[in-house]
C-alpha cells in the first residue's frame, strides 16, 4: 500500500492536464535496482532512482526529442494493449509504460517486447536515465571528489561517443563550472571546456 501511495505521489510531480509519459524499470540486484522517468509534453522531465527519491533530477528534452518520444507512444496506442513477448527469455527487469492525460490513464508492464516501437521507446527512456545518471555522477564528483571529476567526464564522453546522450544542454552549467574553476585539475578543466564547446556547436554548427 505504501509503495502505491509513493508511486502516485511521484507521478504527481507534474501537476496539470497536459499529457505525460511514465517509464520505470525495476530489476532487483542491478545498480540502481529501480529507475523512473516522467516526461511532460512540454519536454520537462524528472529522473528518480527511487519512488520516494528526495532529490529527483530535472531535465528538459528538445522539441524534436519530445515529439519523437510521444509519437512512439502514439504508435503504441498509449499502452492500451499488452506488450509482453510470448518468447521465453531471461528476466531483464519489469518495465512499465504509462500514459496519463487528465483523468485518462493506461499502462503496460513487460519484461521483453518484440514490438519495434516499444523497443525504441524503451531505448529513449533508458537514454534519458543514462544521461541523468551521468549528470548526477559529475555533479557529485564536482562537489565532493575533485580528483574523481576527470573520471566522471570520461564516462560522459563515452556516453556521447555511443550516441546515448539526450538533452545535452543540461550538462552545460556543470561543464562550465569545472572549466572555469582552477581548483580542478587542468586536464579536467580542458576536457570540460572541450565538451561544452562541442555541445554548443551542436545547436550552432559552423558554416
Amino acid at each position: 500500500m505504501k509503495r502505491i501511495v509513493l508511486l502516485l505521489a511521484a507521478s504527481a510531480l507534474f501537476a496539470g492536464d497536459a499529457p505525460q509519459l511514465f517509464y520505470s524499470r525495476a530489476f532487483p540486484g542491478s545498480k540502481p535496482d529501480y529507475i523512473q522517468v516522467v516526461l511532460e509534453k512540454s519536454g520537462d522531465g524528472v529522473y528518480q532512482e527511487a519512488i520516494d527519491d528526495d532529490l529527483p533530477l530535472k531535465f528538459k528534452l528538445t522539441d524534436d526529442e519530445t515529439q519523437v518520444v510521444f509519437s512512439l507512444a502514439d504508435k503504441l496506442d498509449h499502452f492500451k494493449h499488452p506488450l509482453e513477448s510470448p518468447l521465453k527469455v531471461a528476466f531483464m527487469g519489469t518495465k512499465t509504460f504509462r500514459f496519463v492525460d487528465g483523468d485518462q490513464k493506461s499502462e503496460a508492464k513487460f519484461n521483453f517486447s518484440e514490438d519495434v516501437a516499444a523497443q525504441q521507446l524503451q531505448d529513449w527512456f533508458e537514454r534519458m536515465a543514462e544521461s541523468a545518471a551521468h549528470r548526477i555522477d559529475l555533479e557529485r564528483a564536482a562537489k565532493y571528489d575533485h580528483l574523481g571529476v576527470d573520471g566522471a567526464l570520461q564516462g560522459l564522453e563515452a556516453l556521447f561517443e555511443n550516441g546515448r546522450v539526450v538533452a545535452p544542454e543540461q550538462f552545460l552549467p556543470m561543464l562550465d563550472r569545472v572549466a572555469k574553476n582552477e581548483t580542478y585539475m587542468h586536464q579536467s578543466r580542458a576536457r570540460a571546456a572541450e565538451m561544452a564547446e562541442a555541445i554548443r556547436n551542436m545547436n550552432n554548427p559552423k558554416k
